[in-house]
């Protein structure tokens, strides 16, 4: 399991995904279907959890993506993603900083993980580097921390469930979103402002 500090993460105001090698295992599936071109994707359906347990704590995620995928699209909309950007590698992170000037929130408040060298300008501006487990020497070299799991097996997932524990939310959202509990007036304003 992926720790961070409570300093760490009472800092982040904002995670930052890649999509291919972060959120999924880096296989695209593409084929015909009927004569028309299909593009299929694997994401992890306990990283999918993680990411409704984040947006609870008020925690808003942006998706970024080197390539435009209808697949990574439906995923995105699917998960209430606050925001998927799709544009060229090299284009990665000017899309990035426009993205955090919209909802003013600075690189150092910002959380990322990513796995392959088109994150590199990314993970060298934001507070919070992370790197999955999967990810090329590079990457790993800027990351503050790296995964236990590879990408598109959890380490989204690990990475929600260390900030949100490391922050002293953890046991409060698993009592209100998963065993019923109830709501507190803070996850109520939360609701009210993302709804």
């Amino acid at each position: 399991m992926t720790e961070f500090s409570a300093s760490q993460a009472s800092r982040v105001r904002l995670l930052g995904l890649d999509v291919d090698g972060v959120l999924t295992d880096n296989g695209v599936y593409v084929g015909p279907l009927a004569g028309e071109r299909v593009e299929l994707k694997r994401f992890d359906i306990q990283d999918g959890l993680g990411l409704i347990l984040l947006k609870s704590a008020g925690i808003p995620v942006v998706w970024i993506s080197g390539r435009s995928s209808e697949a990574t699209a439906l995923r995105a909309a699917e998960l209430h993603v606050t925001q998927l950007l799709q544009v060229p590698g090299p284009q990665k992170a000017e899309a990035f900083e426009r993205t955090l000037s919209q909802l003013a929130i600075d690189w150092e408040e910002v959380a990322f993980v990513g796995d392959d060298l088109a994150d590199l300008p990314i993970l060298r501006r934001v507070g919070l580097p992370i790197a999955v487990a999967n990810a090329v020497t590079e990457i790993k070299q800027v990351a503050a921390h790296i995964t236990e799991r590879p990408g598109g097996h959890g380490a989204v997932r690990e990475v929600i469930e260390g900030l949100l524990r490391a922050r002293g939310d953890w046991p409060e959202i698993l009592q209100r979103d998963l065993a019923g509990g109830e709501k507190t007036e803070k996850m109520q304003r939360v609701e009210r402002t993302t709804l």
